[in-house]
């Protein structure tokens, strides 16, 4: 098999190798390749690949959408690396100069997964729910030992795609869902893990190793703690659990009136939050259980996002991906002490080289939850 290389002789060389199911088309666009870009991005929003090729002589043929192109990067001393099977699904000619675009998207999550569906789950483990839509969906699970467990009460698919109930199962729980490599993962979030289910190594980056970074820490979401609320059927009230974050404890749940302590921990950041800021969950939820889950996977999420860290490294790896834990050095001393979470992961080949631009949130504390939880 051929693999297409970049740059001059005197210059590290990354190299490319596209097939369309065991041909390899690579030869195809030698000389031709202005540049190709892979988007790798969480859960189930599609992975893009973006290919821009020189058709200044008119010699292009457009290729058929529908096409499905399979994509290894990497660089000649070190090797290639499978990035995935992608579905052409968009193509654009421009010019002058003459110029076609392949956009294709992950072919992982087309055909089924997509259909609007109608399905009702009571008293069903998010294992097995998790397996039966695999299963429907010619798929292989996974899911995380922390999860799998956890007893949905109730919980109905109406008109809608497995793709967005999955991913609505998933922020109740805090977790991911997506699918790599033929399996569906339901695993929590920031907790990285394999297809397989082998917890994956941290990765480290050095400043020496980067083109361009940007550390942004911003209030707009400082919140508190987190409010939701839930029904009580027995006592015929609405009550209310929230997750606060001044003291880093589920700390309240209030019904009628009165006030309960409670001493579960819950995740911290170095941040200042504003006492009076709170966010309330719209919806109110079937069980104190329920509500308590949501607050605490809502928290979680806010945690991430306090501080973002992006990183555009000089020389490609094809070996990062979303869900990846990733320590820092060379920066700051908040940049470098601060646990990293890689978000999104974007890779770029050109004439000029090979560069992956790097988006982290950070990895908050793991919470730990008691006895099952309703859905």
């Amino acid at each position: 098999m051929t693999a297409a290389m970049l740059t001059s002789d005197t210059e590290p060389k990354p190299i490319y190798r596209l097939k369309v199911g065991d041909k390899d088309i690579t030869g195809r666009f030698q000389g031709r390749l202005i540049g190709l870009t892979l988007t790798d991005n969480p859960g189930f929003e599609a992975d893009q690949l973006d290919i821009e090729l020189d058709d200044s002589d008119g010699l292009l043929e457009l290729p058929a959408k529908g096409v499905r192109l399979s994509l290894s990067i990497g660089w000649a001393d070190t090797g290639v690396v499978s990035k995935g099977t992608f579905k052409v699904d968009e193509l654009e000619h421009t010019g002058p100069p003459d110029r076609l675009t392949i956009r294709a998207r992950s072919a992982e999550l087309d055909g089924g997964l997509t259909t609007r569906r109608d399905n009702s789950y009571a008293g069903k483990t998010v294992g097995a729910i998790v397996q039966s839509i695999a299963t429907r969906n010619k798929l292989k699970s996974m899911v995380s030992k922390k999860l799998a467990g956890r007893i949905i009460a109730h919980v109905d698919q109406t008109g809608e795609s497995d793709a967005n109930f999955l991913t609505r199962l998933a922020r109740d729980f805090d977790a991911i869902a997506t699918v790599k490599n033929g399996t569906l993962l339901f695993i929590p979030a920031g907790e990285p893990t394999s297809g397989s289910g082998l917890a994956l190594p941290t990765v480290t980056i050095t400043r020496d190793a980067g083109d361009m970074h940007t550390f942004l820490v911003a209030d707009r979401e400082n919140y508190n703690g987190v409010k939701a609320y839930y029904q009580d059927t027995r006592a015929g009230a609405r009550g209310e659990v929230v997750v606060d974050a001044s003291n880093a404890t589920v700390t309240k749940e209030k019904q009628d009136g009165k006030v309960k302590k409670k001493t579960k921990k819950a995740a911290t950041v170095a941040v200042q939050p504003n006492p009076d800021n709170v966010k309330v969950l719209r919806h109110t939820y079937a069980s104190k259980a329920n509500a308590e889950r949501a607050a605490r996977a809502e928290w979680r999420k806010i945690a991430r996002g306090v501080a973002t860290f992006s990183i555009t490294l000089a020389r490609g790896r094809p070996d990062l991906f979303p869900s990846l834990h990733a320590t820092v050095s060379g920066w700051k001393r908040e940049i470098d002490n601060t646990r990293w979470s890689v978000c999104k992961v974007t890779h770029n080949l050109n004439d000029r080289g090979y560069t992956s631009s790097l988006e982290l949130e950070i990895q908050p504390e793991k919470l730990e939850e008691s006895g099952t939880a309703a859905g």
